[in-house]
């Protein structure tokens, strides 16, 4: 693995190149947000701001949301993928918010994951972007970079990864470093595309070193 001093020079080349980065879904709200981010799971954030709109508009409150029928919640949001759990899913925890936590999002990442349908890396996402709470979501992106600028071990799990980075990163930067290593995996070091032959940080990618050559990648 890079050391520290590496890693900071590759998000700091990380964040030059993409200055705006930041959470693409969209919300008014807490609340929205993490919906939003329960039915972004396997689905683009773009696929998943064409339906909040219409769900919001609906149910704009964790008790709108949980008495709502679930086949009307099912018909707004079947454009996305798993749309019938998801459906349960955003009722279920409209629910438990209204039970346990007086209908407001909890702030801790123990309250949240107890939550349907949310897991370690939707509660990051919504601590940090909601709250501005330190975190760092290890979504598909994210762990893509790090393995291949060798930020992490290739082995290592996500919530290893996740661990990795909060080691190396200092933690007032973690939320911003979050969105930037997206970004950077979203837009310029793609699963199958990356754009090896422009990237300031080839000479630190063993993965890139070896397309540029022509070889089969790692």
């Amino acid at each position: 693995m890079i050391s520290k001093e590496k890693t900071m020079s590759a998000i700091e080349t990380m964040y030059e190149m993409f200055p705006e980065a930041h959470g693409e879904l969209v919300s008014k709200n807490a609340f929205e947000l993490l919906i939003a981010v329960i039915l972004s799971a396997q689905a683009t954030d773009v696929s998943v701001n064409k339906v909040t709109p219409a769900l919001f508009e609906a149910y704009p409150t964790p008790q709108a949301l949980s008495e709502a029928p679930l086949e009307d919640v099912i018909a707004k949001i079947k454009s996305i993928g798993l749309y019938r759990n998801k459906a349960k899913n955003i009722k279920a925890c409209a629910s438990e918010l209204l039970l346990r936590f007086g209908g407001e999002v909890p702030k801790t990442r123990e309250d949240l994951v107890s939550l349907p349908g949310v897991g370690r890396k939707t509660a990051n996402v919504v601590l940090g972007d909601a709250y501005g709470i330190p975190a760092i979501a290890v979504d598909t992106h994210v762990e893509r970079v790090s393995k291949r600028l060798r930020i992490c071990k290739l082995d290592a799990n996500v919530l290893e990864v996740e661990q990795t980075l909060m080691k190396k990163i200092p933690e007032p930067l973690w939320v911003k470093t979050h969105h930037t290593m997206i970004f950077f995996g979203r837009y310029h070091c793609t699963a199958r595309a990356p754009k090896c032959e422009i990237c300031p940080l080839l000479a630190m990618c063993q993965e890139g070193k070896l397309r540029m050559k022509g070889k089969k990648t790692i």
